[in-house]
């Protein structure tokens, strides 16, 4: 397929936020779009920070410094913040000049808080290459590190120039890669983006892009509605951390929707048909849907005391008669009873 082919099969979605608006571009071929993206800035100089091969990454269209940095959670931290930064720095980088990442969704977390912190804020482009970037990551604004209590607990909003999903990206990417993005595709069945199991990927991508994109045009830094988008990642952090992200972060996800479910129901917020269907959307994906047989669900617990939406107690994004929204102060006993009767891989 020719480029100008791959041209015309790019889609456009974008984040309507006034001044801070931006275009999310979706398909093959997409990674074309980044040099007048470019230009369109007035940049003289970019950073191109990639977690492919340093010789691979894409062209800004003006003089660039490019930097590797691997994708993974050991990368997402300070430090790297503080490498990428003063590397920044040496390049001469101004405001008025360009960041680009190219990578996971830890690079897009890392180089987006890199972007929002050097001179106060330069701009940044996002070339996400896997499904989970791409279907998530990369979308919304959201950037941060890890810290040793907690994932994500360092960050800032920080909304990109443009987003390129070029799903040729995607042609290489190992199943389990597939699995991760197809964790955050899972729970956007319960969040109003409806039954995207029988699209093809492109369909499923920009599905979970617009509905990301409409959230975050209503409620850009989460003080409410916003908050439907971390709908299974309660449990689904908690349990990245409890085994040392030996877990991809889709998969925890995909867990963390069947364990929303099934509390939901405990609750008495909804049926035991929608609990059951949470299970088989995540299983329809190739997802886990049990928990490890060797986490302990007595320190699960205390973990998710750590997430941002706990400000009172325990919190969770659960289905319910109005829909999906955060329920405050869910008592331990059902969280802990619920935890309990959860599946476990490897039992029968």
């Amino acid at each position: 397929m020719t480029r100008t082919r791959h041209a015309s099969a790019v889609q456009r979605i974008d984040v309507s936020l006034g001044a801070r608006s931006y275009p999310v571009h979706i398909g093959p071929g997409a990674r074309d779009l980044l040099a007048p993206l470019v230009r369109d800035l007035g940049a003289r100089r970019a950073a191109v920070v990639t977690a492919r091969p340093v010789d691979e990454a894409p062209d800004p269209g003006v003089p660039a410094l490019r930097l590797p940095l691997a994708d993974g959670e050991d990368n997402k931290t300070l430090a790297t913040v503080e490498r990428l930064c003063d590397a920044f720095a040496g390049h001469g980088l101004t405001r008025a000049d360009v960041v680009v990442s190219c990578g996971g969704g830890t690079t897009t977390d890392t180089v987006g808080l890199a972007a929002a912190l050097y001179h106060r804020g330069v701009p940044v482009i996002h070339l996400p290459t896997t499904l989970l970037a791409q279907v998530d990551a990369s979308v919304g604004g959201k950037t941060a590190v890890n810290l040793a209590h907690g994932k994500n607990l360092v960050g800032a909003y920080w909304q990109p120039a443009a987003v390129l999903c070029d799903t040729d990206y995607l042609r290489t990417l190992p199943e389990r890669e597939w699995r991760n993005g197809y964790g955050e595709i899972a729970r956007c069945h319960f969040i109003g983006a409806g039954d995207l199991r029988g699209l093809p990927v492109t369909g499923q991508i920009a599905a979970s892009v617009r509905l990301k994109a409409s959230v975050v045009a209503a409620d850009e830094r989460d003080t409410g509605l916003r908050h439907i988008l971390n709908y299974g990642h309660t449990l689904g952090h908690a349990l990245e951390r409890a085994t040392g992200y030996a877990l991809r972060h889709g998969e925890c996800v995909a867990i963390g929707t069947v364990f929303a479910g099934r509390l939901a129901g405990a609750l008495g917020r909804i049926g035991p048909d929608r609990v059951a269907e949470h299970e088989e959307v995540v299983r329809a994906y190739g997802l886990p849907a049990a928990l490890p047989p060797d986490v302990d669900t007595a320190a699960l617990i205390p973990l998710m005391r750590l997430d941002k939406k706990a400000t009172r107690g325990l919190g969770f994004v659960l289905d319910g008669p109005d829909g999906v929204e955060l329920v405050r102060d869910v008592p331990e006993d059902d969280v802990a009873r619920t935890l309990a009767g959860m599946p476990r891989t490897g039992r029968p």
